[in-house]
């Protein structure tokens, strides 16, 4: 990386954050991430994806209750 590290912009955060939450993060992001990243924006990162995809489970599962008959 050059000497001077510019901070990751938003979607390299998300991006970032997805493939660390499944496991194929890039030795590459994850140094840059560590050296100019802020802790406080991946944190808030990911605590917002983990409730999206709460919701969006709850709301499959709703859907195929509905569809089933059962709610």
């Amino acid at each position: 990386m050059s000497d001077k590290q510019t901070k990751p912009n938003l979607m390299q955060v998300i991006a970032s954050t997805l493939s660390a939450a499944i496991g194929i993060q890039s030795s590459a992001n994850r140094e840059r991430d560590f050296t100019a990243g802020s802790a406080k924006t991946f944190i808030v990162t990911g605590v917002i994806g983990t409730v999206l995809f709460i919701l969006a489970i709850i709301f499959v599962v709703r859907l195929v209750l509905s569809k089933a008959g059962a709610a």
